[in-house]
């Protein structure tokens, strides 16, 4: 059966660029990105957009489509990728879908039924115990009723641990429990997955790409979005890896600890990629810390095909 699209997911610094551009020069393909920060306009160096070199060879979505200001969600990341996917084939072409952000993969493969609504009071009276306790406290009171969705957030993802709390004591039931399973079989969207078998390889990598990104002028990227006037550093854009240090920094007046900081919480992110990842079964893994990783990628690429 031919799949609908093809999946290349892996943790941030894994080289999904690569495989998905090697792919691209051997196949009819377009590429669909699968990641909540590249939708936003004006960030460019700290999520580390393809570059117009890399656009211009191979058609890209889902790229600068939103404001900062905007909100974008999985139920709207699915909805404009399956539209893509059909629109893409219609043309004859290979949907290749690359990215890191595994909720709209497994949102996409899966499906999401519909949670409730935001619940003004529900969402204060969760602020009111994040101001009063932290959000860390908060965080371990999720783990008790949601220990699923707690085990991928950071302990100060304030964003999502308080829309956790707020679906579970809205509903009842905890935020895992409406991801809704088994709608997409494995020839519909296979996945390959590039998974590091040493850590320390893909710390180094982490490391070097946030170093790229200073010396690329990621900090004066951040000022610019600051002097903007029109965004806080709660929205989603802005809490970001990377941007929520570096407006941290920029609001203290001290830059000294923003590479610690940033390749720290790129790590975590990491981590949290692939803790997703080992649950999101069938999938094709490919030790991405291989020497021949890319050609072992595009060989699981075409088997899937």
């Amino acid at each position: 059966m031919t799949p609908r699209a093809l999946c290349l997911a892996g943790p941030t610094a894994a080289g999904k660029t690569a495989v998905a551009l090697a792919f691209a020069a051997r196949h009819a393909v377009e590429i669909v990105s699968v990641d909540s920060a590249l939708v936003y306009r004006g960030m460019d160096i700290g999520t580390a957009k393809p570059s117009a070199a890399e656009r211009a060879a191979v058609p890209h979505h889902l790229i600068d489509i939103a404001d900062p200001t905007e909100p974008y969600s999985a139920a709207r990341f699915v909805a404009d990728a399956n539209r893509l996917i059909d629109a893409i084939r219609a043309r004859g072409r290979v949907p290749l879908l690359v990215g890191g952000t595994m909720l709209y993969f497994k949102a996409l493969r899966e499906g999401l039924d519909e949670m409730p609504s935001a619940q003004p009071a529900v969402r204060a009276a969760i602020d009111a115990r994040a101001a009063r306790d932290g959000w860390p406290a908060l965080h371990a009171e999720l783990a008790r009723v949601d220990p699923a969705t707690a085990a991928r957030l950071a302990p100060n993802d304030a964003q999502r641990i308080q829309r956790a709390l707020e679906v579970f004591e809205v509903s009842g039931r905890p935020l895992s429990a409406w991801h809704r399973a088994g709608r997409a079989t494995a020839g519909d969207l296979p996945l390959v997955s590039l998974e590091p078998a040493s850590r320390a390889w893909l710390h180094a990598r982490i490391a070097e790409r946030f170093d790229a990104m200073l010396a690329a002028g990621f900090v004066a990227e951040v000022q610019a979005l600051r002097a903007r006037g029109d965004l806080r550093p709660e929205l989603p854009s802005m809490r970001c890896v990377g941007y929520r240090q570096a407006w941290a920094a920029l609001e203290a007046g001290d830059l000294a600890a923003l590479r610690d900081e940033g390749i720290a919480a790129t790590r975590q992110l990491a981590k949290r990629q692939l803790t997703w990842l080992r649950s999101m079964n069938p999938r094709t893994v490919v030790a991405a810390d291989a020497p021949d990783a890319v050609a072992q990628a595009i060989a699981a690429l075409e088997a899937a095909c």
